[in-house]
């Protein structure tokens, strides 16, 4: 049975970590002690639902987290710090803080240490995310004891709902472009300019194609830009929005 934590203490585990060509220990002291920290667990780096939905929305929304009075974000997972540093470096994920629980101690401690091994994983971390104060575990949303891997409750939407439900998210805008389109770098510098984070999808790159920016958006020309799923449309359009 997955145990919930709340009002106990962080278990006390050293991290071995690698940081540029040498080895850090960091502790669980120095990473929760007088601090706010959001930590949220899971199977494995590169998995898919850790890559794309689990990880990306927390480095997402961490400005507004920490507007909220948070003061780190923890993805950790039990993987060595060799693999995590490589994950951290393809997703991007500036905001977050990679965590390796390399030998499961940390898991192990908090009752999440699960068996993976249907999946060839060994042992590892139930996906889980916990708010920690000063040490102490304030929330935990534990996913529910079904097969697969749920994800339901330990997104970064419920967490942030917890600790403030009326906090203002960031608009999510999304451009498609291609490349040398003197439009498509004037809609990015119209975002940046205004502090707009932005994904972009180049056509030409992972089978996105004219015919993939036709059959999303119906019109032929690049930049197109979505705000919130809302289609705005070309950088004059972009302009438009914004000046408004």
């Amino acid at each position: 049975m997955l145990q919930n934590s709340e009002g106990k203490n962080i278990p006390q585990v050293t991290f071995h970590t690698r940081q540029g060509n040498d080895w850090v220990d960091v502790t669980s002291e120095q990473l929760f002690k007088g601090k706010t920290v959001i930590v949220f667990a899971l199977p494995g780096a590169f998995t898919p639902t850790c890559s794309s939905t689990h990880l990306p929305r927390y480095n997402e929304l961490a400005p507004v987290f920490a507007a909220n009075g948070v003061d780190e974000i923890i993805c950790l997972s039990v993987n060595d710090t060799f693999v995590m540093n490589a994950w951290a470096e393809d997703q991007k994920a500036e905001n977050v803080t990679f965590l390796p629980d390399g030998n499961g101690e940390f898991s192990e401690a908090m009752g999440m240490l699960v068996d993976k091994d249907e999946l060839g994983f060994g042992k590892r971390s139930w996906r889980y995310s916990m708010l920690v104060k000063d040490g102490v575990i304030d929330k935990m949303y534990i996913e529910p004891d079904l097969p697969g891997d749920p994800f339901q409750v330990s997104d970064a939407d419920t967490m942030l709902d917890y600790i403030n439900p009326q906090a203002e998210q960031p608009k999510r805008v999304t451009i498609i472009s291609k490349p040398g389109c003197p439009h498509c770098t004037r809609a990015k510098n119209v975002l940046t300019e205004n502090g707009y984070k932005y994904e972009e999808i180049e056509l030409g790159t992972n089978g996105v194609s004219f015919s993939s920016l036709q059959a999303v958006t119906g019109r032929g020309t690049t930049p197109q830009i979505f705000v919130d799923g809302e289609l705005v449309g070309s950088a004059d359009e972009l302009e438009a929005w914004v000046a408004k």
